[in-house]
C-alpha cells in the first residue's frame, strides 16, 4: 500500500506542477520565483519575452548577479528581495535588469514572500513589467478617472445594446438627471427628438469605427427642466474593444459631447442678421428704380418675405384730405381713425379714397377703430410678387380687438398665433390666407403718423415670430410706410393742382 500511496502522491505533485506552470505561462505579467537560498525556481514566458532569457537558461541559477543584473546593481536588488522575504505584504521597487543581448531595462517589481506549511518562508516571488508599460497603464487609468470626474465634456459609455453604462458628472448635468438614473435606460427615454440620429451614429461606430471628425446633433430633452427646447451637442465617438481577446470584440462606444447651443444660436443669429441686412440693401436698390411709390412699397414687401414669412398684407387707413402740413391744431387727433366719408379719391395710385393715408383727422372722429383698406397683398397659394389691389375703398371687416387694430393703436408691433391646437378657421376668422398660424402686425409709421398696418404671416412649417422678427418687420414697415407716404403726398398734390385749375 505504501508504494501505491507514494505513486499517487507523485502523480498529484506532477499534476499540480503542470497546472502551476500553465498558470505562470498564461500570466500577462512577468514572474520569477526564488528559493530561500536565491536559486531561481520559476521563470515564465513573459519574463522570457522581456529579458530574452529562456526558462531553461534561467531556472536553476543562483541569484541574478552576473547574467541578469550588473554587479554594481546586484547588492541593492538582493537586499530588496531579502527584505521582501522578511516583510508582510508586497514590496514595490524599480530595478534595472539586463537582457540577454546586454541592454539594461528598467522594471517595476512587486515582491512578496512565499510561505510553506506552518508559515515558514520558503522563498520569494517577483512579478515585474517594464516601467513604461506600467506608466502607460497608470496614465490610462488616471485619464479614465479624470474623464468621469473632472472633464468639461460630457462622457457616456454606451454598451453594445445602445444603453448608457457609465456616465460622468458633466454629462449628468447636461442631461438634467442623476448619473445613476441614466444607467441601463434606452436613449429614447432621455431624448424626445434626435434619438434616431444619435442611435444611427452609435451603430455606425460599432460597425465601422470612429468617424474622422466630430458631428453636431440637435436634440430635445424629455426632462422638464431643460433650459432650451432644442440643444446642439458637438459629439465625438470612439469604439471600445477589449484588449484581452485575440480578436477585437466591441465593448461599446465612448460618446464625448459638449453643449454648444449658445454658440450655434449666436452663429445662426449672426447669419440671419447678415442675410436680412443684404435683403434690405437689395430692396432699397430695387425700390429706387420704381417710378411709382406704391410699386416701390410692393418691392420692399417682396424682399421682406424671402426667408421670413409666407404671406404679406398691407392695409391703409382711410382718412379725409388733411390741412397743409404743419397746420394741425394741437388738440386735433394725431393718428388716422375711423371717418364716415372722404373728401377726394386718389385714382390709380393704390391709395384709399379720401386722400393721403394716415392723414390727421379732425376732432371728434375717434369713435371706433380705423377703417383699413387692403392695398397690397402677396398671392395666396402660389408664389409670386406682391400685388397692388384695386382701390375699391371697401374696408376689411376685421373684428374688434383684431391684432391689426392693436398694432395700430400701439403704434408698434403685435405678435399672435393659433397655439399648439391650431383650430380650423383661425386664419379665416381674421381674414388671413388659409393655413396661416402665426401672425405679426406692424404699424406703418411715417412723419409721426400711422398710415396703416403691415401684416406678415407664417404657416405651420415655420416657427412663431420672436422679438428679433418684430424688429426686422418694423424696419421693413418703416420703408413701406415711407413709400406709401410719398404716394399719398403725390396724390394729394395732384388733387390740389386739379382743384386750383
Amino acid at each position: 500500500m505504501a508504494p501505491a500511496r507514494r505513486a499517487t502522491e507523485q502523480t498529484d505533485e506532477s499534476g499540480d506542477s503542470g497546472l502551476l506552470a500553465a498558470l505562470l505561462d498564461g500570466m500577462d505579467a512577468a514572474l520569477a520565483a526564488f528559493a530561500a537560498d536565491g536559486t531561481v525556481t520559476h521563470w515564465n514566458h513573459e519574463a522570457e519575452r522581456i529579458l530574452g532569457w529562456t526558462t531553461t537558461e534561467a531556472v536553476g541559477r543562483t541569484g541574478l548577479t552576473g547574467w541578469a543584473v550588473r554587479k554594481e546593481d546586484a547588492a541593492g536588488i538582493e537586499a530588496a528581495l531579502a527584505a521582501a522575504m522578511r516583510s508582510p505584504g508586497r514590496q514595490v521597487h524599480e530595478f534595472a535588469l539586463l537582457t540577454k543581448d546586454g541592454r539594461r531595462v528598467l522594471l517595476r517589481t512587486q515582491s512578496s514572500a512565499v510561505r510553506g506549511p506552518g508559515g515558514r518562508v520558503v522563498g520569494v516571488y517577483c512579478a515585474f513589467s517594464e516601467v513604461h508599460t506600467q506608466l502607460d497603464l497608470e496614465r490610462s487609468v488616471a485619464l479614465a478617472e479624470a474623464l468621469f470626474e473632472d472633464a468639461s465634456w460630457g462622457v457616456v459609455l454606451i454598451d453594445a445594446d445602445l444603453r448608457p453604462a457609465v456616465v460622468n458628472a458633466h454629462a449628468g448635468r447636461i442631461l438634467g438627471v442623476g448619473r445613476t438614473a441614466l444607467l441601463g435606460r434606452p436613449l429614447g427615454e432621455l431624448l424626445a427628438q434626435g434619438v434616431e440620429e444619435l442611435e444611427c451614429a452609435l451603430q455606425h461606430v460599432l460597425a465601422e469605427g470612429a468617424p474622422p471628425a466630430t458631428t453636431e446633433l440637435w436634440v430635445t430633452l424629455r426632462s422638464e427642466g431643460a433650459e432650451f427646447p432644442r440643444r446642439c451637442w458637438r459629439s465625438g465617438f470612439v469604439r471600445l474593444a477589449t484588449p484581452l481577446a485575440e480578436e477585437p470584440v466591441p465593448l461599446g462606444v465612448a460618446w464625448l459631447f459638449q453643449d454648444v447651443t449658445a454658440t450655434k444660436r449666436a452663429e445662426q443669429e449672426s447669419s440671419l442678421l447678415r442675410f436680412r441686412a443684404r435683403q434690405l440693401h437689395r430692396a432699397g436698390r430695387a425700390a429706387a428704380e420704381c417710378p411709382d411709390p406704391v410699386e416701390a412699397a410692393a418691392v420692399h414687401l417682396d424682399f421682406a418675405l424671402a426667408g421670413f414669412a409666407d404671406h404679406g398684407l398691407v392695409d391703409l387707413a382711410t382718412t379725409p384730405l388733411p390741412a397743409p402740413y404743419g397746420a394741425v391744431a394741437e388738440d386735433e387727433a394725431y393718428d388716422a381713425c375711423d371717418t364716415g366719408d372722404g373728401a377726394a379719391a386718389a385714382g390709380g395710385t393704390g391709395i384709399p379714397p379720401g386722400g393721403a393715408p394716415g392723414a390727421d383727422a379732425g376732432p371728434g372722429t375717434r369713435h371706433g377703430g380705423p377703417q383699413l383698406v387692403r392695398t397690397l397683398a402677396s398671392p395666396a397659394g402660389v408664389p409670386g410678387p406682391a400685388e397692388r389691389l384695386p382701390a375699391t375703398g371697401i374696408p376689411v371687416p376685421y373684428a374688434p380687438r383684431h391684432p391689426v387694430f392693436q398694432a395700430y393703436e400701439r403704434r408698434g408691433s403685435v405678435r399672435t398665433g393659433a397655439g399648439p391646437a391650431s383650430p380650423e378657421g383661425w386664419a379665416a376668422a381674421r381674414h388671413w390666407p388659409d393655413g396661416t398660424v402665426h401672425g405679426l402686425c406692424v404699424a406703418l409709421r411715417s412723419r409721426g403718423r400711422t398710415l396703416g398696418v403691415a401684416t406678415f404671416l407664417r404657416t405651420p412649417a415655420r416657427r412663431p415670430f420672436d422679438r428679433a422678427d418684430a424688429d426686422y418687420a418694423e424696419e421693413v414697415a418703416a420703408r413701406i410706410a415711407a413709400a406709401l407716404d410719398l404716394a399719398g403726398a403725390a396724390a394729394l398734390g395732384g388733387a390740389r393742382s386739379a382743384h386750383c385749375r
